[in-house]
């Protein structure tokens, strides 16, 4: 039932920033001030480094990784302060009197509000969507360039390191930079909304935290300019010893990951305060969207596990710049536990790339099928589950490692009982879509197709969770099937799904349906020719990681090349149909798509603090087809609810 919100005149729309001239204009907040302050931190950086050694009677009085460390610690913090992601906080740490917030720092006027420090989630969520993409893009093209190497048996383009720095930074910016960040920002934009909430927790954290991830991103990228040994090339997962012994380039693989990280943490603490303080009137944690829940989940997740991937990137920093032992074993270091220490964070890190897309699809499915979630109250629960067994199958990536023995058994365990709350979620989705009318717009033949690849994903998952499979196929190419089918085809769909999803909430405008099945149908086709064969070749043999191979494998190599191409002109079809239908594009009504859920109750976009009066929540999210059933009440019994449609049984 699609209860409209009707803007009241009594919400003013809030003043934009005060103008500024003369001096003012270069040291107020903003890119006049990154200009000169930025310079001014990487001066104060390199002075700091000289004094403290020449205090300290080192010679010479500089050391290039010792340099770039203070370099990738201090310059950003001088961005940040530049852009004014602390101004407000310097303010108050002051002493001086408390400032009235005017908002001018709140919402978007035009798209300058997009480049400056905005505490509006709305802004900061598209500020992450088009930030991640833009990495994503910036990944894909280094993907296309490994795939054109490996088109031939031989080397063509590349050198062994090149194409080791080019995988490595891929796979990072993949992961760090698009997936984790993606679902933040599409959370960001939909989880106030949907909770009936004016903005998030806390909007000024909320702000800096996206600014971290632009500093984590294009840190990844300069380390290609790195002129002693490149990029970073120990892969996404960094190994001790290689990363200790590695070129200067290695370091900005670590202070990427922990601005990311940083960014990661404030984004799941803000999640998980404004879920459970800023609900609506009436919404209980069995009346919130599934998306909601996913995201507590997630950030639960993200509190718990990211300090672990600091930690251990944190010590390798000290191996290479303070010569520590923590992971040399020359030096009596414990390589060995650099794996746990990485695999205790990164299995959850794939749920935290997994659950926000449950979520999402739960969402479209339900909306497009026109039927109630199958088993709501399971599938909260089965991310709860999810979220308490993900710390305990870590060891499953170290089956070949030379870990105890004794730690397999249960690892495989556990690796098969955590695939039973995800295969409730399958069979949930399966359920719902059963007899249901079913609408095959663009975001549901995304969450479909995300089913179906989660599944391949997930068999090859239980297999690689067997100890004599993993043993034989380990570091092989049906890895790298699996982690695509899981990341890719799980992921990258929901995002999609996502996306499609709120764009007319988001922009106010409606995408092109004919452009976004065609981006459905490259992506889907040019997926599964690439990444399927891989299954193949790994169990024939061909190892991962490789920038050449036997001739025996040249042909399936070439046909993978030539899909992966397809993939990739995918995206531009994306890209286009987005760019040209947030400027051109029809306009679009409050709820395109007749949903229940809060977000898709008032006007598209939103407006600047989401509703004009407190929504009263009623009862579930999900009962489609329901007659005289409603989610929420805005503007009492006066509103207009028309009648909902019924579901035929066959």
């Amino acid at each position: 039932m699609a209860v409209e919100a009707r803007e009241h005149e009594h919400v003013a729309t809030p003043p934009g920033p005060p103008p500024r001239g003369g001096i003012h204009r270069f040291t107020g907040p903003g890119w006049l001030r990154v200009l000169w302050v930025t310079p001014l931190a990487f001066a104060l950086a390199t002075g700091l480094v000289i004094g403290a050694r020449a205090a300290l009677g080192y010679s010479p009085l500089w050391e290039f990784q010792v340099l770039l460390t203070a370099w990738m610690i201090i310059v950003p913090l001088g961005f940040l302060v530049a852009i004014g992601g602390f101004d407000y906080w310097a303010y108050w740490a002051s002493g001086r009197p408390t400032r009235p917030e005017d908002h001018s720092g709140h919402g978007a006027r035009s798209w300058k509000d997009y480049f400056r420090v905005n505490t509006d989630h709305k802004v900061i969520g598209v500020q992450y969507l088009v930030t991640t993409i833009f990495f994503f893009v910036s990944a894909g093209l280094m993907a296309m360039f490994m795939r054109a190497e490996l088109a031939r048996p031989g080397m063509q383009f590349v050198d062994n390191n090149t194409f080791n720095g080019l995988f490595s930074v891929h796979a990072s910016l993949m992961i760090f930079l698009f997936v984790i960040p993606a679902f933040a920002g599409l959370g960001n934009y939909v989880i106030p909304l949907m909770i009936g909430a004016p903005d998030m927790a806390f909007p000024r954290l909320n702000a800096l935290s996206f600014w971290l991830l632009p500093i984590a991103g294009f840190i990844m990228l300069a380390s290609f300019l790195v002129p002693e040994g490149g990029a970073f090339a120990a892969g996404w997962t960094n190994y001790v010893p290689l990363s200790v012994q590695q070129p200067p380039g290695n370091l900005f693989f670590q202070m990427a990951v922990q601005w990311a990280g940083a960014s990661s943490i404030m984004t799941a603490l803000n999640f998980l305060v404004t879920i459970i303080t800023m609900r609506a009137p009436g919404m209980s944690f069995w009346r919130m969207p599934l998306l909601v829940w996913a995201n507590f989940a997630t950030s639960t997740l993200v509190v718990l596990a990211t300090p672990f991937i600091a930690g251990s990137q944190f010590f390798i920093l000290l191996d290479r710049v303070l010569h520590t032992n923590f992971f040399e074993p020359g030096g009596d270091g414990y390589a060995l536990g650099y794996q746990h220490i990485f695999w205790f964070y990164s299995h959850p890190a794939v749920y935290i790339m997994m659950l926000p897309g449950f979520g999402i699809a739960s969402e479209v499915i339900a909306v497009f099928a026109r039927k109630p979630v199958f088993g709501y109250r399971l599938m909260a629960l089965s991310l709860m589950a999810i979220l308490v067994l993900g710390f305990s199958v870590w060891a499953h990536h170290m089956f070949v490692s030379g870990m105890s023995p004794w730690l397999r058994i249960p690892m495989m365990a556990t690796t098969m009982l955590i695939a039973v709350p995800t295969g409730i979620k399958v069979f949930s989705w399966l359920a719902t879509l059963w007899e249901g009318r079913l609408h095959f717009k663009t975001p549901m033949l995304f969450a479909l197709g995300f089913v179906s690849m989660f599944v391949i994903g997930g068999l090859s998952g239980v297999y690689l969770g067997s100890i004599p499979i993993d043993i034989h196929a380990s570091d092989t190419y049906f890895i790298v099937a699996h982690i695509h089918y899981v990341l890719f085809g799980g992921s990258l769909f929901t995002i999609f799904a996502g996306i499609y999803y709120w764009f007319p909430k988001m922009t106010g405008r409606m995408y092109n349906e004919r452009l976004g099945q065609l981006h459905f149908w490259l992506t889907f086709v040019g997926f599964n020719v690439t990444f399927f064969p891989m299954h193949w070749l790994g169990l024939q043999g061909m190892p991962r990681r490789v920038s050449d191979y036997a001739d025996r494998f040249g042909t399936l190599n070439f046909i993978i090349t030539v899909a992966s191409f397809a993939l990739g002109a995918s995206t531009i079809v994306f890209l286009y149909n987005m760019i040209t239908s947030w400027r051109h594009g029809e306009p679009a009504p409050g709820n395109p798509w007749r949903a229940l859920t809060l977000e898709w109750q008032v006007s598209s976009p939103p407006p600047i603090f989401n509703f004009d009066e407190i929504p009263q929540v009623v009862g579930s999210p999900y009962e489609y087809g329901v007659r005289g059933a409603r989610h929420a009440v805005l503007n009492g019994d006066r509103a207009e609810v028309p009648e909902p449609e019924r579901v035929v049984s066959h």
